[in-house]
């Protein structure tokens, strides 16, 4: 399926929409144009609220899921204005949504947005809902993104990790040769986001600085890592209802300075993916870094110095800049969608077996 695709994310970390417009004609994904829109303050904390039950919360997840369509819509639009290219010219919009719940071992996972709204305000055939569909044939529904790291970063002669930092981490193993694996290995840029925000009103740590001017504390990292998620084998997916505040403060005895409980955080992330990398992809020799948490200077830093001496980069360097790989994936699992070709790896989710994933709602 030969084309131009868009590919909208908006991750657990909450910081907004990441649009990209792809020409997915070739071997290789070629990059057309990108777009990132801030959330609008109302919106971003009726999501968040959403992560947890409440008063009428199925016409207010319905409401959100009507006014993401049009946040979408108005992001495409202005990516394609930009371009100069029609809506006719677009196979399709991969739309990730903005997942409030995710419970596979209960059967369900959801990620809020109208598929039949966005397809009407943007006249362009939307792939959405991707999650679903593997969670149904027994899997994990996360992460997808692994599909497309094997597509487009595996490398024959050398053992590769994809470490995808957004508000949760998650690493892709790419073997030489062997399987695939892939899972969520604990708290990405989410904790850190949270914790800055509440002690310095800031959407985020830049470069990591506050947390640098703090110093990591022994006894709290332990608490924190003693989590049972960080001991189970993958298959495994985890977010927000697992790793948010509250189970932040339930692991402090409230004698901690801020600035020290920041840098404990970031400590705390790069333990996470370093573990995961020693004790579950043990053939890896260089590793990659995409998401936000690539350009946190201060987190990169403490990554590389803990996996020494295994190269460490962002995926830049192999030719995808890190702040585009997830919403290129949506696109390119549109792209999958429209072909009836598979866009989960069992290896990954643990899944019955290869499925199509996404409900089509054709223009």
């Amino acid at each position: 399926m030969p084309g131009l695709y868009v590919g909208l994310m908006s991750g657990t970390s909450l910081d907004g929409v990441d649009a990209v417009l792809v020409d997915l004609s070739g071997r290789q994904p070629r990059l057309v144009a990108h777009q990132h829109e801030p959330f609008e303050s109302g919106l971003r904390s009726e999501l968040l609220a959403l992560n947890h039950s409440s008063h009428d919360e199925l016409r207010r997840a319905a409401r959100a899921a009507n006014e993401l369509a049009r946040v979408y819509a108005s992001i495409v639009t202005a990516l394609l204005e930009r371009t100069g290219i029609t809506p006719l010219a677009v196979e399709a919009i991969g739309c990730h949504g903005q997942t409030v719940r995710h419970q596979p071992a209960d059967g369900y996972t959801i990620q809020l947005v109208n598929g039949s709204l966005l397809a009407e305000l943007t006249t362009i055939s939307v792939v959405c809902d991707f999650r679903s569909r593997d969670v149904a044939a027994g899997g994990q529904g996360a992460p997808l993104v692994s599909a497309f790291h094997e597509a487009v970063f595996r490398d024959t002669k050398i053992s590769r990790a994809i470490v995808n930092i957004g508000g949760i981490a998650n690493i892709t193993a790419l073997p030489a040769h062997g399987h695939v694996i892939g899972f969520d290995c604990g708290p990405g840029n989410m904790l850190l986001d949270a914790w800055v925000k509440r002690h310095r009103q800031l959407p985020f740590d830049r470069d990591g600085e506050w947390a640098r001017s703090g110093k990591v504390i022994g006894g709290l990292l332990a608490r924190l890592r003693d989590d049972a998620y960080f001991q189970l084998p993958p298959p495994k997916s985890t977010g927000r209802e697992a790793f948010d505040l509250n189970w932040l403060t339930s692991k402090l005895d409230e004698s901690e300075k801020p600035n020290d409980v920041q840098a404990t955080l970031l400590a705390l992330t790069a333990e996470c993916i370093a573990d995961a990398i020693e004790k579950f992809c043990k053939e890896t020799q260089e590793v990659y870094l995409c998401g936000g948490g690539a350009r946190n200077a201060a987190l990169v830093e403490t990554l590389s110095a803990r996996l020494a001496p295994h190269k460490v980069a962002a995926s830049d360097e192999l030719g995808t800049n890190a702040e585009h790989v997830e919403a290129l994936a949506f696109a390119w699992l549109a792209q999958q969608a429209l072909a009836a070709r598979p866009g989960n790896l069992p290896t990954v989710t643990g899944a019955r077996g290869p499925r199509t994933l996404g409900a089509i709602y054709r223009a």
